[in-house]
């Protein structure tokens, strides 16, 4: 397999030549990536140029307009999906909200109906769906192994057994236990049992744009600030489920699936920008020699961007683990998580955090809106966890660095 070149990839991005970023070295990409010069760029220009509403019959609507497009066409591409299915909203936190209400809609007045989430779960694809049951709608709980963090196919099966469960909620990976969840399998039993099934990426895309036909979900939900682009929230969604779904926006933009779950006007020059993540995804492929279309494309470089991150991130985890004075949550293979790697500390985490800036190394401890799975692991959300968190352009140099600072400060 090709090497991602980092040299390369680092020139991408302008915080690693910043006077105010550059003196760190970041491990809090979990709470949003750096942005690329392509969205940079794009987001600049749209302020410049094009900062009028959109699509009207003058140069600068015009020009406004079809960058919003291009965003949605290129995305989806690179997804396997048709435009109409990308929609863009101010958050996943907000998009999660919205598609709960539709399927509040959906399910009012079946009194048989159930619906299974996680204690895994940020609580962005948790609380929305467990609010539910104030329409008398059962809410089952699949729970982590408290052991492991793990979500075991076997209880699945058995919250599933009776054919009542109308929808499935889970995570591609938790923001805290990183373990990938096997989405494709879970998908597949669910739809045996007649439910659909929504899946919060957020933190797996920063990993990988995903590939919506392979892993066999109704809804995919990601954050494009965390996916090396603008402040938006990023819905896929299989076009039937979301046609048959209630529409939550105005009545005459219900027939565009794009526009039926999208309440609000969009962030015009942000959607605008969401291109930007397109371009870098196609630089990077263009200077690995990876070809193919776009779908393909993005799959070659999903795999480079894994491939970095497992050698990376790997010395880190042997590292934690070999220490008995703290706790690693989720997988000691890199191959079987996310790099974002947190850990359980003796004391609150958010100190040695502070401790760490003050050592050149950017993080944060604390919940991170996992206050769930925290609990059922047996931390108290006051003590939170100490998170560590990179993404491909984290360099072996920044781990070992990291790794230093750790030493001096447990």
């Amino acid at each position: 397999m090709t090497t991602l070149d980092l040299d390369f990839t680092r020139k991408q991005f302008p915080a690693f030549a910043s006077p105010v970023l550059s003196s760190h070295a970041f491990f809090e990409n979990a709470g949003g990536s750096y942005p690329c010069i392509q969205v940079v760029d794009r987001l600049t220009r749209f302020y410049h140029d094009r900062k009028v509403q959109p699509y009207g019959p003058y140069p600068g609507a015009q020009a406004g307009g079809a960058e919003m497009d291009e965003a949605r066409q290129r995305l989806a591409a690179m997804m396997a999906v048709r435009p109409e299915q990308v929609s863009f909203g101010p958050s996943t936190s907000t998009n999660t909200y919205v598609l709960a209400q539709a399927v509040r809609q959906w399910l009012r007045g079946d009194t048989k109906a159930a619906i299974v989430v996680t204690n895994q779960d940020h609580e962005a694809n948790s609380g929305v769906w467990r609010r539910l049951a104030d329409e008398g709608i059962e809410v089952r709980e699949w729970r982590l192994d408290p052991g492991t963090g793990s979500l075991r196919p076997e209880d699945l099966s058995a919250l599933l057994a009776d054919g009542r469960v109308r929808l499935v909620a889970f995570p591609h990976c938790s923001n805290v236990i990183a373990e990938i969840n096997d989405v494709a399998a879970i998908s597949a039993l669910a739809h045996e049992r007649g439910a659909k099934v929504v899946v919060d990426g957020v933190s797996y895309a920063p990993h990988g744009f995903p590939d919506f036909p392979a892993l066999g979900c109704d809804a995919y939900l990601f954050s494009a600030y965390k996916t090396y682009g603008p402040h938006q929230g990023i819905m896929v969604l299989a076009e039937d489920f979301g046609m048959e779904l209630p529409g939550q926006a105005h009545f005459f933009n219900q027939a565009t699936l794009y526009k039926r779950h999208t309440p609000g006007g969009p962030d015009h020059a942000q959607v605008a920008a969401c291109a930007g993540m397109a371009d870098y995804i196609d630089a990077l492929a263009a200077h690995h020699a990876i070809g193919g279309d776009a779908a393909a494309r993005n799959r070659g470089v999903h795999d480079l961007m894994r491939a970095q991150e497992e050698a990376v991130i790997q010395p880190l985890l042997d590292y934690l683990a070999a220490r008995n004075d703290l706790r690693l949550i989720g997988p000691r293979k890199a191959a079987l998580r996310a790099p974002t790697v947190a850990v359980e500390l003796a004391d609150a985490a958010e100190p040695v955090s502070e401790e760490l800036g003050r050592r050149g190394i950017a993080c944060w401890g604390g919940d991170f809106y996992a206050v769930r799975p925290l609990e059922a692991l047996g931390i108290p959300k006051a003590k939170g966890v100490l998170r560590l968190s990179a993404v491909h352009y984290t360099s072996a140099d920044d781990v070992a660095r990291l790794i230093t600072a750790l030493d001096e400060v447990l």
